[in-house]
């Protein structure tokens, strides 16, 4: 209407064949549909996995004392920045390399994306835009750096945290990660991993656990052969982390669907959604429970891993169970929680935050249960091993290379006064100095 009103009659008629072909070869909805609505699954996914980082941020910084909130608040920040980096840089095309041995690929290239405006008929419209593949895989990387940083809280060093954060994000995660998600040689022999039980967390969980080994516990953790308890500083920080974690797991493994443009993949997500928050309950139930009848009464922060623990041991295979499959699921990583804190500690192995049993154990129970859906045993348990002596060597002679080169853990002043002075310079409770 507007161009007849500006242009001529007669060349506004001229114009009619042209805006009819146009018409006619413009792609509809059935053709772009697909890649438009599994891009914005990425997008919206993506932004709920990063909300983690706060999550993981919260819940850190609840539960180490008030003398190491600020230093425990930088690394994460830190920690999700470099890997936001090294993604980048290397990272994202280690993981996803095309075609490739299925052990390794030498693809060290930064991540380009698309041009500004592209057009449709140049867009891969079987898939989503580079940009929100490349989004929301990086959430992934940052969470698995995330996991290492709670369980060696309150005595190591920042850069060297953040170096060896350089070298898991940069390289161990993605190549590893290649084996099963970049059509590798896990993938091929059959072993299923739907958002990264194994891949992701367990992949922390083994990092977090060779650095403790190397590291040490705390100063008078462990004293006269009993565990000498040293509480948070602020639960109510550590439930809002849990809290925003449980909502970020929504994207985490509702993104992980890879696909939004059908009715069976958008009912799908709904699936995996109901079956994520159910798990998240019950291993929250479980704790709360057991740990009513082990020690006579309930322990909060119990009760915030057994919520952790039903998300990571769901996390695996969000899709196939019914609901009370993935409550059974959720429960039996709540039950893992309250058995393997205590465990840890009788090893003398610190862990600040209850990451190991988190993310580890838990995640190898969720990857062993996805057996009982693909029948696959020997795939599962062969990942998981492989993830295993994978991640824990390498992040043993990389803890150990630290520890001879810079050093890794503050001295025995600085971790009695706290990391927020001796590190940071600046306390996040001033007021409270002695905490």
């Amino acid at each position: 209407m507007k161009l007849t009103k500006l242009l001529p009659v007669g060349a506004a008629l001229t114009l009619l064949p042209t805006f009819a072909l146009a018409q006619e070869t413009a792609p509809g909805f059935d053709e772009i549909g697909p890649y438009i609505m599994t891009t914005l699954l990425f997008l919206i996914g993506g932004f709920l996995v990063f909300w983690m980082a706060a999550g993981f941020a919260m819940l850190e910084a609840g539960l180490v004392r008030s003398k190491n909130v600020s230093m425990q608040l930088t690394e994460n920040i830190a920690l999700f920045s470099v890997a936001s980096l090294m993604y980048w840089l290397v990272g994202f095309n280690l993981m996803y390399p095309g075609e490739f041995n299925g052990f390794f690929a030498f693809n060290f290239v930064p991540t380009t994306l698309e041009p500004v405006g592209l057009a449709a008929a140049d867009a891969s419209l079987d898939y989503a835009s580079v940009a929100s593949d490349f989004f929301f895989q990086l959430m992934f990387v940052a969470a698995t750096a995330s996991i290492v940083s709670g369980a060696l809280a309150e005595r190591i060093k920042l850069w060297p945290f953040l170096v060896f954060v350089v070298v898991l994000t940069g390289l161990m995660y993605p190549i590893s990660g290649s084996w099963q998600w970049g059509g590798g040689w896990l993938s091929e022999l059959g072993f299923s991993d739907f958002a990264g039980s194994t891949i992701v967390h367990s992949v922390g969980g083994w990092a977090a656990l060779a650095g403790a080994l190397i590291l040490g516990p705390r100063l008078g953790k462990y004293k006269d052969g009993k565990t000498v308890p040293m509480p948070g500083s602020n639960l109510a920080l550590a439930t809002l982390g849990t809290f925003i974690l449980w909502m970020g797991w929504f994207g985490f493994n509702g993104g992980s669907q890879l696909a939004a443009g059908t009715v069976g993949d958008i009912t799908d997500i709904g699936r995996i959604f109901a079956n994520t928050n159910m798990a998240a309950a019950s291993g929250a139930v479980a704790a709360l429970i057991l740990t009513q009848l082990v020690y006579g009464k309930v322990d909060l922060t119990m009760v915030l891993n057994g919520a952790l623990a039903g998300l990571v041991s769901i996390t695996a295979e969000p899709l196939a169970p019914s609901m009370f499959g993935a409550l059974l699921t959720g429960a039996v990583g709540g039950v893992i929680v309250v058995f393997t804190v205590p465990l840890l500690d009788k090893l003398k192995i610190d862990d600040v935050v209850g990451a190991i049993p988190v993310h580890l154990f838990a995640g190898i129970w969720g990857t062993l249960a996805v057996a009982f859906y693909t029948g696959n045993w020997g795939a599962q348990i062969t990942g998981i091993i492989a993830y295993g002596v994978f991640t824990f060597v390498i992040s043993l002679v990389v803890w150990s290379l630290l520890k001879a080169v810079m050093g890794i853990r503050v001295s025995e002043e600085a971790e009695i006064n706290g990391l927020d002075t001796s590190e940071m310079g600046m306390e996040a409770y001033p007021e409270f100095s002695n905490g």
